[in-house]
């Protein structure tokens, strides 16, 4: 939502897995930024975006190769800031006059730069001991600077470290600050947007809302909206936002497609019709979904089959009502990002069951997508925005399929049972142990396999459980988390014990690095 009255800066994306980190490093500071590829980014596009500052990703090309990405010069003639990170500052290097050399030099992991001159880029960085951390991963080098630019600091391994024109304003780092291996890389961006691009940091999440709804407003104007709810933090945001703007003209469509957490159908009922008083319409499709999906063991045809499922109900409940004008999604700004991505990899191939891509011709209707420039973080912060219950916006994010991508192999009702009720016991002991706020994501898996038990005098051959829980801000990368095992072993026995069909609890202790997805 970037409108003229706010500041902006441009993020140019040359396929980096964490390009996104820069933006949620800027958006933290209040500075409101954008993602685009680099081949979409010429000299009209930036004048019409009219940037305060640039950064320029990272990315897996080599400027040394044939044909490897590049800016518009307008970039640099446009007389404002510009940082390069990593392949963003070889690019720049090459673009102006330097020099790059490839696979004479490889760093990759935790380095420690070293300050050559003061800059303000620098601030708040302390250079004790052995200097300052960083997180190198490039193959290539500069090998000669560009004329104007000085060396700010530099490594071992990377003479070029950081360099400055610092009459011009442009900058670069050889290594990601936007990551967290980076400890001060925060502080480095902010030092550029606020100090050397001058930028005061005026994008507020209460900013977001006005301009949100009044955007809403424009849009719909006396038409209705049908809003598809998923129980989720996602769509009841934006069902919430979207009401505050156009009252009565919105209906709410939940649909329980037998593949929900315990209680959950209750919860989101109850806090539409009489916390908020808006116009829900509760479907109970759950014996259309399970029979779909009844024999289908692929997990894209299971996504594909949810999705499709739920446009049909969508507009068989649109017609009921009277029909409608518009369709209110939770799309998120990953999800954009992710479905304009500049360069092929991990980032390219989108989850098909993403709010984008557009509905099918024959429902006859526009999207509105209020959340489609916001981190999942940023919807919590607008949730507490609107008022909804801290209980609610903390809730651990649930996908739009539900206990289907938790299910691999053949989704049966009996199966969705046990997984639902083994689900709650994890989330209960996770309250109980005042653990769940400091997770992202916690979820238990049905795996499909089966173990040879003995419980009591009797022999067993029941299903294997996976628990996963990860710390995270975002969900674009994430850790496990590390429980102590008094903590698993009480869950893991509550399961076995209460749920019948469970023989074996195993943690899942997988990270999760940009691009990857959650269980398939």
């Amino acid at each position: 939502m970037a409108e003229n009255k706010h500041e902006r800066a441009l993020i140019i994306d040359f396929g980096s897995q964490v390009t996104q980190l820069i933006a949620r490093r800027l958006r933290e500071s209040g500075v409101y930024c954008e993602i685009h590829p680099f081949n979409k980014v010429d000299d009209g596009f930036l004048d019409s975006y009219d940037p305060q500052a640039i950064i320029l990703s990272g990315g897996p090309a080599s400027v040394t190769w044939e044909d490897s990405p590049r800016v518009p010069l307008g970039v640099f003639n446009r007389k404002i800031p510009v940082l390069g990170i990593c392949y963003g500052q070889q690019v720049m290097m090459e673009q102006l006059g330097g020099r790059v050399e490839s696979g004479t030099s490889r760093e990759f992991g935790r380095a420690f730069i070293d300050k050559v001159l003061d800059d303000p880029i620098l601030e708040g960085l302390s250079f004790d001991g052995d200097g300052e951390q960083v997180w190198m991963s490039h193959g290539d080098h500069v090998a000669e600077m560009a004329n104007g630019f000085f060396v700010i600091a530099k490594s071992p391994g990377a003479p070029y470290a950081v360099i400055a024109d610092p009459e011009r304003h442009f900058y670069g780092t050889q290594f990601h600050p936007e990551v967290v291996h980076t400890p001060h890389g925060a502080t480095m961006l902010r030092n550029f947007t606020h100090k050397i691009a001058g930028l005061k940091g005026d994008w507020t999440m209460a900013a977001y809302r006005e301009e949100a709804i009044e955007k809403i407003r424009n849009q719909v104007g006396s038409g209705r909206v049908i809003c598809g709810l998923s129980g989720g933090v996602d769509s009841s945001v934006a069902a919430v936002l979207i009401h505050e703007a156009i009252g009565s003209q919105l209906t709410c469509v939940y649909v329980d497609h037998g593949l929900m957490r315990m209680n959950e159908s209750e919860q989101v009922v109850s806090l539409f019709r009489e916390h908020y008083n808006i116009p829900l319409v509760h479907v109970d499709a759950s014996d259309l979904f399970l029979g779909e999906l009844e024999g289908v063991s692929d997990p894209e045809r299971k996504r594909k089959i949810i999705g499709k499922l739920f446009i049909d109900v969508f507009d068989e409940e649109a017609k009921k009502i009277g029909g409608a004008d518009f369709l209110a999604q939770g799309t998120l700004y990953p999800d954009v990002i992710e479905s304009v991505s500049a360069i092929g990899g991990p980032s390219v191939t989108i989850k098909s069951h993403h709010n984008v891509g557009g509905l099918p011709e024959r429902m006859n209707m526009q999207l509105v997508e209020p959340l489609r420039d916001l981190f999942k973080d940023e919807v919590r912060a607008l949730g507490r925005e609107l008022g909804l219950p801290d209980a609610f916006i903390g809730r651990h994010p649930f996908p739009g399929p539900g206990l289907a991508i938790r299910i691999p192999g053949e989704i049966t009702r009996d199966k969705a049972d046990t997984l639902r009720k083994a689900d709650a016991i994890y989330l209960e002991e996770l309250r109980n142990a005042d653990l769940y706020d400091q997770i992202w994501q916690a979820f238990a898996v049905l795996l499909p396999v089966n173990t040879v038990g003995v419980m009591g005098d009797e022999r067993t051959y029941e299903n294997v459980l996976a628990l996963r829980a990860v710390t995270s801000t975002d969900g674009m990368t994430a850790d496990y988390f590390p429980f102590e095992h008094d903590f698993l072993g009480r869950v893991a026995t509550r399961i076995i014990n209460e749920v019948k069909g469970v023989n074996r609890v195993v943690y899942d202790v997988t990270s999760k690095p940009p691009g990857t997805i959650e269980w398939e």
